[in-house]
């Protein structure tokens, strides 16, 4: 059988980076995951193509060439997923779709052959049986959250990992927090399940194997969801075999914010090769962090937490929301002043949204304040899918104002700066220069120190950086870089 899997394409959004992956060598961020795994559970005497829509075009040759179009996507990809099952439809392919976007909107598509509803491992052989013997459902439901430990390593040779900015990895699924707009507990539960040590080991040494030497992103739902297994089993074996490789690879995570909590594991994870982390701070108001359920940010100093963690050697992206019903015409100032005074560089600001499935999509659907389905970009004003207190106008110009200003040259800049006092990044192994470096310092200092009006701002930047930290330079050249995406996409 000849399966064709195919991976929609996304907008520009704010984790695109699209208008700066040529600068960086590449095309696409990161690669499909799930439809990588997927590749691996298929027969092995099969044939099978993957076609990332956000690296290639899909031809119509490739969607005559199968006898089934898989198809998984997010919600931010509805668009191109449409396109994609009406191509596969007029060239008379059958479709079969599952994923985030299918398991939380299934009604949204009718004209979808074959559905795949939740996590798909303990109902794959009954799939894969049926596509055997033509006897294909029209629907799929995994109505338990399924033991990940026997879940195959990822078709790495689908995809040409030169076309990516980063690889990604799952240890776990699953949050143990239940923040009312989230629908992680809806798609995956709220007690994390973990692979094994040796799963996880392996799956990094087939990306080792495979050539690649840079970042890799942990797609966990919150990777510290099990602290204590974290510390005590997952962290040292990464640690063993970094050290064993010479450090192949830099990790990434999204974390909740009691990460501060635990000296401990933020040690551990800097010996592990982490240097970023991804929490959701949400907001500085404390009766909108209650209104949401976002427990695990109430009765602290948020700042405190997050330069104790920058402190660490891990830099802090955060995501923030406004449009709460206890947010008040105040909150988007203070929502600029937290974010410059955290130093946090890479500040998502949304609107909040209510994805399907959530509690507050539930809410406001029982007291009538639901409009539309959301296109899942909820850092675009126009996501906004729901009636809110404040004056939806307001809230629409106040968002903007947010984002406007905490990418406008002189405020980013100056937090920038504000990281940089704050960071301690710890050098694990020695790099060594070449061309890519070369080329994207030069294409900093060309687009941000010489074309882009806010230039004084970088220079000065540069200049403090060369007297003040000489080691994190190369830090401030690569956050003036993606600076430029995030001002492209809040104009």
């Amino acid at each position: 059988m000849k399966i064709l899997l195919v991976y929609p394409d996304y907008e520009n959004t704010f984790w695109s980076f699209k208008r700066i992956l040529g600068l960086l060598g590449n095309v696409a961020f990161f690669p499909p995951l799930g439809l990588m795994t997927i590749g691996s559970m298929l027969p092995d005497a099969w044939e099978k193509k993957l076609v990332d829509m956000n690296c290639e075009n899909l031809k119509d040759e490739q969607i005559k060439w199968a006898d089934y179009v898989f198809i998984s996507a997010m919600i931010v990809q509805k668009d191109s997923a449409k396109r994609v099952i009406n191509r596969a439809k007029n060239l008379g392919k059958p479709v079969v779709a599952g994923g985030p976007l299918f398991t939380t909107g299934y009604e949204e598509f009718p004209e979808v052959d074959h559905l795949v509803l939740g996590e798909v491992e303990d109902i794959f052989d009954n799939i894969i049986s049926d596509l055997k013997n033509a006897t294909l459902q029209k629907m799929y439901v995994a109505n338990s959250f399924p033991d990940i430990t026997k879940v195959a390593v990822p078709a790495w040779d689908l995809i040409r990992l030169p076309k990516y900015n980063s690889m990604c990895v799952q240890l776990s699924r699953g949050c143990p927090f239940n923040c009312e707009f989230c629908d992680v507990v809806q798609l995956n539960g709220r007690v994390p399940r973990l692979k094994t040590p040796e799963q996880l080991i392996n799956e990094l040494e087939a990306l080792r194997q495979k050539g690649w030497r840079a970042g890799v992103l942990f797609v966990d739902d919150n990777l510290i969801g099990n602290k204590a297994k974290l510390k005590k089993v997952y962290l040292p074996a990464i640690i063993r075999w970094q050290k064993s490789n010479q450090y192949p690879f830099t990790f990434n995570a999204q974390v909740s914010i009691n990460l501060a909590d635990d000296e401990e594991i933020m040690r551990l994870m800097v010996d592990a090769g982490f240097t970023s982390v991804f929490i959701g701070i949400e907001t500085p108001d404390t009766e909108s962090l209650e209104e949401c359920g976002k427990v695990q940010n109430m009765n602290r100093d948020l700042t405190h937490s997050i330069k104790a963690i920058q402190n660490m050697g891990l830099e802090v992206q955060g995501g923030f929301i406004v449009g709460f019903d206890n947010d008040k015409i105040s909150i988007f100032q203070r929502q600029i002043d937290f974010i410059q005074n955290s130093g946090i560089v890479t500040a998502m600001v949304s609107v909040l949204t209510a994805f399907p499935k959530t509690r507050l999509y539930q809410r406001l659907k029982d007291t009538g304040r639901l409009l539309k389905r959301t296109s899942g970009n909820n850092t675009n004003s126009s996501a906004l899918n729901f009636i809110p207190k404040m004056d939806t106008d307001m809230l629409i110009d106040g968002h903007q104002k947010v984002v406007s200003t905490i990418y406008e040259p002189k405020s980013y800049y100056a937090r920038v700066r504000t990281l940089l006092e704050e960071y301690r990044p710890r050098k694990l192994k020695k790099y060594r220069l070449c061309m890519y470096h070369i080329r994207f310092a030069l294409s900093c200092f060309w687009f941000l120190g010489i074309k882009e009006k806010g230039r004084r701002y970088f220079w000065r930047l540069i200049v403090w950086s060369l007297i003040y930290k000489p080691g994190l330079l190369s830090y401030a050249i690569y956050f003036s870089l993606i600076g430029l995406h995030f001002r492209l996409i809040s104009n």
